[in-house]
């Protein structure tokens, strides 16, 4: 058996593994990072990728990314879709904050590089078994592809590995322990070839059900629907799948082409119950899950290594256990903020199963409420556009 010793080891080589590996790197201290997927499978995995100012920043001073305001696209509002017409919310004038579009794996790719580059123990195919604090440091024991067991020793293992984080049983004692919603419907997902049809995110609510217009680049775009969450993403034919967007857009115009990718993405929201226990710590969706809605999702876990990062700095280079110890009440302030900020949109734009009359017209009634006030407005940008890091 094979021992590698380390100040920090972070188990996951997502968006908040490697940041955190970044920004640590940055401050002196030295890291492992390992992951069970291979680094082609990492790079290129299509995902979302909203990316608010603060962490379009970051990324660019650090040296995590030197294409992101390159390629990055700027987003200064989104539009709310309802009751046959278009509304759009200005986020640049209502709070002079942006977002922008900036794809999930390019970050990755970036952050992959850059690590790298400065000498990075990043291991690739190397599966976490379990991970445990055992008093003067805590311990990673893993297996490679190859079935060579290697033990990691850390002052400190950080859980960045997902929402099936095997960190999040050490921390919590159960991979399931903590706070639990799921949503009665889910998103029916689509890449395909076809120019943009919007210059911005379209957020619609239809009789018929959501839909979201996004965008990927000047030929790839991201389109969803909200089906139930069993649908079968091969049960419908290409153009049943524009009929239904185009319903839930009408009379909004819509650019078509083929369909190369299809997938369901299920809706639930959790919060660990603990997200730190002695010298474990959890990021990301390790720590918790959003739905979608929001555009929460990457921009909650790099506030949490953020947050994290500064806690290990004091800790590893000062001895100072302060902030460490505040970490969870810190991280899980804007957590819970995110949570209610995506449970609020995703309610306010979904068809629940069963909906009433009532139901329906109240939800037009909240819909109006927000674009007829610019407070309602306001509040829906500086949510959408992230808080301020303190």
């Amino acid at each position: 058996m094979t021992v590698v010793r380390t100040q920090v080891g972070i188990v996951g080589a997502g968006p908040a593994g490697l940041l955190l590996s970044h920004l640590l790197a940055a401050a002196g201290i030295e890291s492992v990072v390992i992951d069970s997927r291979s680094r082609d499978e990492i790079e290129n995995t299509v995902r979302a990728g909203i990316i608010e100012d603060w962490l379009i920043q970051l990324l660019k001073d650090s040296g995590g990314s030197d294409r992101v305001l390159r390629d990055a696209q700027p987003h200064q509002g989104i539009e709310l879709r309802f009751d046959g017409a278009g509304h759009r919310i200005d986020f640049h004038a209502l709070v002079g904050r942006d977002v922008w579009l900036y794809p999930q794996h390019e970050v990755l790719r970036d952050l992959i590089a850059a690590r790298m580059a400065g000498g990075q123990d990043l291991r690739f195919g190397v599966l976490a078994q379990t991970a445990h604090d055992v008093g003067e440091r805590a311990v990673i024991e893993t297996t490679t592809a190859e079935a060579e067991a290697i033990t990691i020793e850390a002052e400190f293992v950080v859980g960045a590995d997902g929402s099936r984080s095997v960190v999040r049983e050490a921390v919590t004692g159960s991979q399931t322990d903590g706070y639990f919603k799921e949503y009665p419907f889910a998103w029916f997902g689509i890449l395909c070839e076809a120019p943009p049809s919007a210059p911005e995110l379209i957020y619609s609510n239809s009789p018929q059900g959501f839909a979201l217009i996004s965008q990927r680049s000047q030929t790839v775009q991201r389109m969803y629907l909200q089906c139930d969450p069993d649908q079968d993403p091969d049960a419908l034919t290409d153009d049943e799948v524009w009929e239904a967007l185009r319903a839930r857009l009408a009379p909004h115009p819509l650019a078509d082409g083929p369909i190369f990718q299809r997938d369901v993405l299920r809706f639930r929201s959790f919060v660990a119950s603990a997200l730190q226990r002695g010298r474990l710590a959890l990021v990301g969706d390790a720590a918790h899950t959003v739905p979608p809605t929001g555009a929460k999702g990457l921009n909650l876990a790099a506030a949490d290594v953020v947050i994290l990062a500064r806690a290990l700095e004091a800790l590893l280079l000062r001895g100072d256990r302060t902030e460490i110890e505040r970490y969870p009440e810190v991280a899980l302030k804007r957590i819970w903020k995110a949570q209610q900020f995506s449970y609020w949109m995703t309610s306010m734009l979904h068809t629940v199963p069963g909906t009433t009359e009532f139901d329906r017209l109240r939800q037009l009634g909240e819909l109006y409420s927000v674009i007829e006030s610019e407070a309602g407005q306001r509040f829906l940008a500086e949510a959408y556009t992230g808080w301020p890091l303190h």
